[in-house]
């Protein structure tokens, strides 16, 4: 069974930052897409970034410049480094992984899905 786990969420301030972490049981990680979504209340699951097995970032532009995503593959592990982080960013994130690259990233690509983090940006 393959699992993901996330973690690094919580409150902050306008301005601040916060870095989430994925930790992914699956054996397949190192050769998989890894990414990030949110989903804020009342809203549809968004793309944030993803990151191919070799370490190529792509993100939404929304993010673009504030948020750098990385892995390790020795860890089985995904970041998101969130800086500069606005109100707007308020949302449940989740990690998850795919076979392949989506371009543009949809959901519907992803096949594993962590249980989200919790992220609030207080203005």
């Amino acid at each position: 069974q393959v699992l993901l786990v996330e973690s690094g969420g919580g409150l902050v301030q306008a301005g601040g930052s916060l870095r989430l972490s994925c930790a992914a049981s699956t054996r397949t990680f190192s050769r998989d897409v890894a990414g990030w979504f949110r989903q804020a209340p009342g809203k549809e699951r968004e793309f944030v970034s993803q990151i191919s097995w070799s370490g190529i970032p792509y993100y939404a532009d929304s993010v673009k410049g504030r948020f750098t995503i990385s892995r390790d593959n020795t860890k089985n592990t995904v970041y998101l480094q969130m800086n500069s982080l606005k109100p707007e960013d308020t949302a449940v994130y989740y990690c998850a992984t795919a076979t392949r690259w989506g371009h543009p990233p949809t959901p519907n690509e992803y096949n594993y899905w962590g249980q989200g983090t919790q992220v609030t940006v207080s203005s």
